[in-house]
């Protein structure tokens, strides 16, 4: 289908052109089109026909006017240049960059051909934006939400999955091989975050000016910006949970190490605190369509970590853990589970 609307784009752009614009400015006009129909989103291509137009607009204007004063010599060249660094100051380097080309180019076929042969490409540019943009528009405009949901999902099934997998490294003995593992682990979740936001930004931008949700709403897209903030915060603590394990293997104070009774313990809620991140998602994603039952396996997971939590807290408390010379790592990685699952349980109760 896409190509079905590049081909329509190009034929409209064609004939609206020459119905009215004279000479060969029908090709620009039909690589605008082009240009502008292949717009990631609706609101992109707006954005882009509006810059794009403007910049034209600004080139020729700044080479005729440059011509009218200096005419066409090697001065024209350096004014226009030095126009538009100073006129421009303030723009992106690739603006200025453009309407300097734009402005130089529209000397060359000045010079070549007849001023108000630039008028009519300039024209031809703008026909072309316009045909751009409204099919972008109205022929199945993009939509972004299945990427932007699949990159949610892959980030919480990461964190989830690196969550367990260090529950069960303490469950069996080999914390001590695999943490500085972890924290490779962990610091590529700040990628994938990235990544993720970057989707979901798409997947926002996608609804603006979209036709398909003007003439047939539904409910509401699940785009996952509120969801995807809670992650992040969430991503921090998982990866001080891993840089605090590896930290603790690397010390050199014996007394420091985290007793065996601790790390059976922990492993447990770590692997129920990676159930608890993936239910997230998963109640987010369904909650329009099956409230109760999807929240359900969050409100366990969640409840399942608290009931960990508050065993750890008072056999911390009581001094009933071996190794009270590790104390403040206890406390360190009991308090990056409690800002986890607190930043879930917040999120769920919106």
């Amino acid at each position: 289908m896409h190509g079905s609307k590049n081909l329509i784009a190009a034929l409209l752009a064609w004939e609206a052109a020459t119905l009215w614009i004279p000479g060969e400015s029908s090709y620009v006009a039909v690589a605008t089109a082009l240009l502008m129909v292949n717009a990631a989103t609706v609101y992109r291509s707006v954005t882009q026909a509006v810059r794009s137009v403007a910049i034209r607009a600004m080139g020729v204007l700044l080479a005729l006017g440059t011509v009218w004063l200096l005419g066409s010599t090697a001065g024209s060249i350096a004014g226009i240049v030095g126009i538009a660094l100073v006129a421009a100051g303030r723009r992106a380097s690739d603006e200025r960059l453009q309407v300097a080309s734009t402005a130089v180019l529209t000397l060359t076929t000045a010079a070549a051909a007849p001023v108000g042969n630039v008028v009519f490409t300039a024209l031809a540019a703008l026909s072309g934006a316009v045909v751009g943009v409204a099919v972008n528009a109205l022929v199945l405009p993009p939509m972004h939400l299945e990427e932007s949901d699949d990159a949610v999902r892959d980030l919480a099934r990461v964190m989830g999955a690196l969550l367990r997998d260090m529950g069960h490294g303490l469950g069996e003995r080999q914390h001590a091989a695999r943490a500085h593992g972890w924290v490779q682990d962990g610091r590529g979740l700040g990628r994938r975050v990235a990544d993720a936001r970057e989707h979901v930004q798409q997947g926002q931008e996608s609804l603006r000016w979209n036709t398909c949700w003007v003439v047939r709403p539904r409910h509401r897209p699940v785009t996952y910006g509120d969801v995807l903030s809670t992650l992040h915060g969430v991503s921090l603590q998982v990866r001080g949970i891993a840089r605090t394990l590896a930290d603790n293997v690397d010390d050199d104070h014996a007394d420091h190490h985290l007793g065996q009774q601790f790390l059976d313990r922990y492993a447990e809620m770590l692997k129920l605190a990676g159930q608890a991140v993936e239910a997230f998602v998963e109640a987010e994603a369904e909650s329009a369509a099956r409230p109760a039952e999807a929240r359900e396996g969050l409100r366990e997971a969640i409840d399942g970590a608290r009931a960990w939590h508050e065993t750890m807290t008072d056999l911390i408390g009581r001094g009933a853990l071996v190794k009270p010379g590790a104390w403040h790592v206890y406390g360190s990685l009991m308090t990056d589970v409690e800002r986890l699952l607190a930043d879930l349980d917040h999120a769920d109760s919106l």
